[in-house]
Formats: C-alpha cells, structure tokens, sequence
C-alpha cells in the first residue's frame, strides 16, 4: 500500500493546517489507519488513529480536543485537521495504514505501511 501525505507548511501559533494522505487503493476501507509524528532529536510519537469503519478514533492527550481524525473511504483518503497548532507541534507528520479489519492502534509496531511524511511547523 502506497501512503503519500500531504499539507504540511508553516503556520503561525494558534492557526490551523489540513493533512492529507492518499492511499490509492482498493482495500483502503479495510485498513485501520494512523498519523504519527517525528520531530528532530526525538522519537516517532502517536498522534491519532482511526478504525477501519470511521467509528472509532483516539488521540494522544498532547492534541486531544484541538485534532481531529477522518476518513473518507469513497476517496481512499486519510485526514488531519489540526487547530490551535503550538510551536511544540512542530514534527513531520506520517501516516500509516494497521491491520485489516482492526481498531485503533497507538503502537508503531502495529502499523505495516507508512507515508513519506510532510513537514509541520508552527511559528511561535
């Protein structure tokens, strides 16, 4: 499965960005999928993860309340609408697609199939 994020940008502190991940393929709705960031010195970290339905999600407490996680199955398309961005949100942004037919996963261990990231920086 092919993952291909996209925008990523500079925005001022308490402004808002839209990520995009395109997955051009046909089991697209019977992955669960993920977005997960990475800024330099530090490790990969969860962000928000999403059911292979749409039904279900989860957020790290880091963006909880100010992210939020879509699909859109008849697209083949992964989103992250990311208001109130802080400085500290400044990552690259991945998204991932997990196991048919699963949940939601925080672990990156679960996760099989990873975009190329796009980059993310909040201008304090």
């Amino acid at each position: 499965v092919q993952l291909q994020a996209s925008g990523g940008g500079l925005v001022q502190a308490g402004g808002s960005l839209r990520l995009s991940c395109a997955a051009p393929t046909r089991t697209f709705s019977a992955y669960s999928m993920g977005w997960f960031r990475q800024a330099p010195g530090k490790e990969r970290e969860f962000v928000a993860a999403i059911s292979w339905t749409g039904g279900s999600s989860d957020y790290a407490d880091s963006v909880k309340d100010r992210f939020t996680i879509s699909r859109d199955n008849a697209k083949n398309t992964l989103n992250l609408q990311m208001n109130i961005l802080k400085p500290e949100d400044t990552a690259v942004y991945y998204c991932a697609a997990g196991p048919f037919g699963g949940g939601y996963y925080r672990a990156p261990v679960m996760y099989n199939y990873w975009g190329q990231g796009t980059q993310v920086t909040v201008s304090s």
